[in-house]
């Protein structure tokens, strides 16, 4: 199962930093505007470093507004429960909240649909409180949050995600900076 998962996490690692062929192998089947916007990455990309262990972050994403911790969950089912596996996911996301609450970060979950098809299988989502201030929290109060069952447990609804497209598109809106043609 762990070695299943993180050829999910190369995919996004390759993604978020611009790797122009898994840009342009990703950007295929999406919408011919969304494609071009996508394709920026190439250009502005992320540095991504992925972490170690099993209830450790999986990745860290860093650019010069910010960085965001990132877990990445894939399945084929549309629903990933928390509490699924003896719960090891809650206590996972519990360590996540306390280490990021310390630094002013949040924790980005990163859910990838395994064999459905559509363009963009990839759903972000913030899974901590937001930063109150900064380029972080403007681009957290953009993502859905984790939901909770009525037992207030956290759950994962690939719908209810942003596109990776789109966030992507969202945090190079929010930290392009005009140039002097435009400013004037």
């Amino acid at each position: 199962m762990r070695r299943y998962a993180s050829a999910y996490e190369r995919e996004l690692k390759d993604l978020l930093q611009g790797d122009p062929r898994a840009i342009r192998a990703y950007a295929k089947g999406l919408e011919p505007s969304d494609r071009t916007e996508f394709e920026r990455i190439i250009d502005e990309p992320f540095l991504v470093i992925r972490a170690a262990g099993s209830l450790g972050l999986d990745l860290i994403a860093l650019r010069r507004e910010f960085a965001f911790p990132l877990e990445v969950k894939s399945s084929a089912e549309d629903t990933i429960y928390f509490t699924a596996a003896g719960g090891r996911g809650l206590v996972q996301l519990e360590g996540h909240r306390k280490a990021v609450a310390r630094v002013g970060l949040t924790v980005l979950y990163a859910y990838r649909r395994v064999g459905y098809r559509d363009p963009d299988p990839w759903r972000m989502y913030i899974g901590t409180k937001a930063p109150i201030r900064g380029i972080l929290n403007l681009v957290c109060r953009r993502l859905p949050t984790l939901d909770t069952t009525r037992e207030g447990n956290a759950i994962l609804h690939w719908e209810q995600g942003m596109p990776l497209s789109r966030f992507l598109s969202t945090v190079r809106f929010l930290t392009e900076t005009p140039n002097a043609e435009t400013a004037t």
